[in-house]
């Protein structure tokens, strides 16, 4: 599991949130851009016990690249005002998040076969004005904690107590952590594929279409964000993608050499 702060400008939020992460059994801390000195004196005693998580925690120009090797990703925002996905609440995201991953208890897969899946990753935006709809598209489900409507804001940290407290509930009980029938993740048939390798066929994919002139320049990050929200409610998995990559790149040595 993987907890991710997308350009943390607080060293206080740093440091508990590694706190946090060593309370409920996280092992990994991935900072997007951080606003602050993530190992200076704030920090380091706000994290406690979490500090070797801390000072390992990797670090990233962008989002994009510290989800790059997740399948499965729940990014949490506040926003009221027509996100580009669905809001779930905390019980919902997180047994679709685990869905991924065995449940505990004498069935679970050893320490080394945990190692070579694919990380299952927690989002968690900016202080000031959480994620951008660009970046909740790269999660599969959103996450919303219930709050008061007077004053809804979570602070970072808080918000990461929430969700973390949540998932542990949910870890710790053990048995299927599919959804319940009725619920988004119900019918997840498996894994979806990795951000990088949906990444780069929509790469390919806008390409193509800008070549043909489908897209235009000015209006092809917009029409783009709409297939990203299609493919995030599918999530697609490695072999779907492995086939629309496989029928772009048709079309587009069709397109090139004049075939129809």
């Amino acid at each position: 599991m993987v907890v991710v702060l997308v350009e943390p400008a607080g060293p206080l939020n740093v440091g508990s949130v590694a706190r946090l992460c060593a309370n409920f059994g996280v092992d990994r801390l991935r900072l997007v851009a951080p606003r602050c000195d993530p190992l200076g004196e704030e920090a380091v005693r706000m994290a406690v016990h979490g500090r070797s998580l801390l000072e390992g925690a990797s670090r990233y120009s962008c989002l994009a690249e510290a989800l790059a090797d997740c399948r499965r990703v729940v990014a949490t925002s506040g926003r009221l005002d027509a996100p580009p996905l669905p809001l779930l609440p905390p019980g919902e995201a997180l047994r679709w998040l685990l869905g991924g991953s065995a449940a505990s208890g004498p069935t679970a897969p050893s320490s080394a076969q945990a190692a070579m899946a694919a990380p299952l990753a927690l989002v968690f935006g900016r202080e000031d004005r959480g994620l951008s709809n660009d970046e909740l598209l790269q999660a599969g489900r959103l996450l919303q904690i219930g709050t008061g409507a007077a004053y809804a804001s979570l602070n970072l940290s808080h918000a990461v107590a929430v969700v973390l407290h949540e998932l542990h509930g949910l870890r710790s009980a053990g048995g299927p952590t599919s959804s319940p029938p009725g619920t988004v993740g119900a019918e997840d048939p498996g894994d979806p594929a990795t951000r990088a390798a949906l990444e780069a066929s929509l790469e390919d994919a806008e390409e193509l279409l800008l070549e043909v002139g489908f897209l235009y320049p000015h209006t092809a990050h917009a029409r783009m964000a709409k297939v990203r929200a299609l493919l995030q409610r599918a999530q697609i998995d490695e072999g779907e993608v492995a086939l629309l990559r496989g029928m772009v790149r048709q079309l587009r040595w069709a397109s090139r050499r004049g075939s129809p």
